[in-house]
């Protein structure tokens, strides 16, 4: 087969162009149709998947079961413990991986899948609760359903209007929208979405300075009353490339860098006391910051480490490199 010419991709770019336009056009305004549609069904809906002591179980077939294993990634990742079962092998013993504690959520764009059969009758049986998400209000799914999310008429964008498309991106974006009302209802919050996102970009971004900073006895600190050569030593020690000075109280008043050194050197320098020579105010940031945080303080102020205090007591030290090392940017 030969590779089209110049003059021959110029001529199909247009058509291309335009039915990817017109699908995308398409599937937007099914969204906004979408939106103006949810009512106090959708209230339900995430009332009844809240009160869930168990998990939220997806099912769909076919295209609707991938657009399932995506809802229940989701809802997964988002606070809510949920998985997918394929409705057909539940039909074969994996109906025993949903229990009385669970809730259901049945895909089904003409609410007459067949192979959603044996699930919904299980969950009739032992009073599972169970969402719809269907096309169709007067189908058997929506009508076996206690919530029956019913997606509003909109063609598909196929030509054809056979290929699910539109259909299943409302299905998509419903599912978006149970997982953020249950993550906002439930209070989820940044720290709880880390934990289930360890790897990955999201992970990085969601380090905390207190995942990463040295504590203990590697923190560089010296009472502000001792002679320099105190500090030397402990600088030498700890290899930070400088050292906290603290008050009598422990407080954290002040940091002698390697440039404070060089700004004061002469033959008496190891001699002088400690807050004769340091810099007051040092930059500090609490254990609780993002990574990302003292990453950005750092840059802008230039330097490479940062003191982590507990209000004012110095519990830690960051280095620009151990942010860099763990992969945050």
């Amino acid at each position: 087969m030969k590779a089209a010419t110049p003059q021959q991709m110029s001529a199909v770019e247009p058509a291309a162009l335009a039915a990817g336009r017109r699908v995308l056009a398409a599937e937007q305004d099914a969204i906004r149709r979408l939106g103006l549609a949810l009512d106090d069904r959708f209230v339900a809906a995430v009332d009844r998947l809240a009160a869930v002591a168990g998990r939220v179980v997806v099912c769909g077939m076919g295209k609707s079961g991938h657009v399932g294993r995506k809802i229940a990634a989701t809802l997964a990742s988002t606070g809510t413990p949920a998985l997918f079962v394929h409705p057909a092998e539940a039909s074969h013993g994996d109906l025993g991986m949903i229990t009385p504690q669970d809730a259901l959520i049945c895909l089904s764009n003409s609410g007459e899948t067949p192979e959603l059969t044996d699930v919904v009758t299980y969950a009739r049986r032992f009073a599972i609760p169970l969402i719809a998400i269907v096309g169709r209000a007067g189908s058997a799914l929506a009508q076996a359903a206690d919530v029956a999310l019913v997606l509003p008429d909109a063609p598909e964008a196929c030509p054809m209007g056979l290929a699910p498309t539109t259909s299943t991106t409302m299905t998509l974006a419903l599912g978006d929208a149970l997982a953020v009302a249950l993550l906002e209802r439930k209070g989820f919050s940044a720290e709880n979405y880390r934990v289930f996102h360890p790897g990955g970009k999201l992970g990085r971004r969601l380090i905390k300075v207190g995942d990463l900073m040295h504590g203990g006895d590697e923190v560089p600190l010296v009472a502000a009353d001792r002679a320099m050569s105190e500090a030397l030593l402990e600088m030498t020690a700890k290899t930070f490339g400088c050292v906290g000075v603290v008050d009598a109280a422990g407080a954290l008043i002040g940091i002698v860098t390697d440039g404070d050194l060089r700004r004061h050197m002469h033959p008496g320098l190891l001699d002088r006391r400690v807050d004769a020579v340091m810099t007051r105010g040092p930059r500090t940031i609490g254990a609780e910051a993002l990574a990302a945080e003292a990453l950005g303080r750092m840059n802008a102020a230039n330097i490479t480490s940062l003191f982590v205090t507990d209000g004012r007591r110095p519990v830690g030290i960051v280095r620009m490199h151990d942010c860099l090392r763990a992969g945050v940017a």
